[in-house]
């Protein structure tokens, strides 16, 4: 119990939502029903040159995967929560991986999920990870409204980091 009041959950901003708990249930949803989201792949991929050509740029998308989501966790220390709302002992955090990237974990769960599509050449995965992208692009911008609020350097690094993927957006 002592965690989820360490990371800023109370009774009652669960009711009200107030630092961002609906967003967190939200994902939760959307990972669970990720998982169980039946590959749809209307043409096989049936020579053995382009399969092996799909998991190895299916492999190295999943490998920036884990590093951005484990590096994100890691990176992040004591600042880390699951809400989208800063802790209230959190630091600013702009180096490792925070310094390719201003939401890594986010960008690490879209990866991922481009990776599987790619490796089993899914569509239903495709566009999940499309949601994913549209739904964690909405989930930082609020959340970049609070580390605005919070942290006066945060204007100046959101100008010189990208926000979900390294050197592309």
């Amino acid at each position: 119990m002592k965690l989820l009041t360490d990371w800023g959950f109370s009774l009652t901003s669960l009711r009200t939502g107030s630092r961002g708990e609906y967003w967190v249930a939200a994902q939760a949803l959307l990972l669970l029903g990720v998982v169980f989201l039946p590959i749809y792949s209307p043409i096989p991929v049936v020579s053995l040159p382009l399969r092996y050509g799909l998991w190895g740029i299916a492999a190295g998308v999943g490998s920036l995967a884990v590093i951005l989501m484990g590096k994100g966790l890691l990176d992040l220390g004591k600042s880390l929560t699951p809400l989208p709302y800063p802790r209230d002992d959190g630091q600013l955090v702009q180096s490792g991986v925070y310094g390719w990237v201003r939401h890594p974990i986010y960008g690490g769960l879209i990866l991922g999920i481009l990776g599987w599509a790619i490796a089993h050449a899914s569509l239903s995965h495709l566009a999940a990870a499309l949601l994913f992208w549209v739904f964690f692009d909405a989930k930082s911008a609020r959340e970049e409204t609070w580390l605005l609020e919070k942290y006066p350097d945060y204007a100046d690094y959101r100008q010189r980091v990208k926000k979900l993927l390294p050197w592309i957006y």
